[in-house]
This record gives C-alpha cells, sequence and structure tokens, in this order.
C-alpha cells in the first residue's frame, strides 16, 4: 500500500504546484484582458481552481483513510484486503483468480479488484471451501472457494 501512498502523494504535491504557481499567473493574465464577467480565460482558470481545490482534498481524505488502516482488522483465514482468491464457477468449472485491492488498484481485466465491487462484496469474510453466490447484471453465478492466500500469508513468507 505503500506505493499507493507514495502515487497519491505525488499527485498531491503536481497539483500543489499548479494551484500556487501556475494558476495564478493564468489568472493575473486573464484579469488583464478586461471584464471578468464576459472573460472566458478568467473563468476557465476559475473553474480549474476549484478542480484543483476538490481534488486536492480528495487525495488528502484518501491518505488519512490509507495511514488508518490496520492490519490487525483484517480476518486470518478468511477473505479480506490483499486476499488471492481462486475461484472455480460451479456450473461451468471454469477457474478464475482475484486479488482484492484498494480502488485505486483496481483493475478487473487483469484481476484485481476492489471489496466494494459485487463480486468483492460477495468474498468478504469467506473461507476456503466456500461458496458464494454472486449477484451481478448479468445474473446470478455460484462460486467455490478453491484457493485462499490472505495478506497475513503474503507476509509471513
Amino acid at each position: 500500500m505503500n506505493h499507493i501512498k507514495k502515487r497519491l502523494e505525488e499527485e498531491f504535491k503536481v497539483l500543489d504546484h499548479e494551484l500556487k504557481i501556475t494558476l495564478p499567473k493564468e489568472i493575473l493574465r486573464a484579469r488583464e484582458y478586461g471584464d471578468l464577467r464576459e472573460n472566458a480565460e478568467y473563468k476557465a482558470a476559475k473553474e480549474r481552481q476549484s478542480y484543483l481545490q476538490a481534488r486536492q482534498g480528495q487525495i488528502h481524505r484518501r491518505l488519512a483513510a490509507l495511514s488508518m488502516m490496520n492490519l490487525d482488522k483484517i480476518p486470518v483465514g478468511k477473505v479480506g484486503l490483499g486476499s488471492t482468491v481462486s475461484l472455480r464457477e460451479t456450473s461451468t468449472n471454469e477457474e478464475i483468480t482475484y486479488e482484492l485491492v484498494t480502488p485505486e488498484e483496481a483493475d478487473p481485466s487483469v484481476g484485481r479488484i476492489s471489496p466494494s465491487s459485487p463480486i468483492g462484496k460477495c468474498l468478504l469474510g469467506h473461507e476456503e471451501g466456500d461458496t458464494v453466490e454472486v449477484k451481478a447484471p448479468s445474473g446470478t453465478r455460484e462460486y467455490d472457494i478453491v484457493k485462499l492466500v490472505t495478506i497475513h500469508d503474503q507476509v509471513a513468507e
């Protein structure tokens, strides 16, 4: 998770630089064009300023949430954040593996899902050998948890 924090901190620095250095120059230059009520450059710069401030707030809240994350709260032997879960669909015997990651890292096309995704929600708290029912827009599917490697298992290795 440190790489996520580092990436968010870098984004925060870039936004901060734009907000404190680049954007004030643009606003000053736009003011020189005259009437601010009909000045498109000024309006665009002010909108960009609002966006940057909002994004910085989001990043700040996300960094605070990540720093509060406690491995002790993730259950041992059960699916949770950081788990790698191998599933077998009961109707087709097709196997698929998912890794439960933070929303920033989620990429379903490579098997990295968020615990807040439909499949992630259904898997949370289950153990190896359990059968889970996943309700998705395409219909309900049933999976057997074939193999589970939790974050605790990974730390131990």
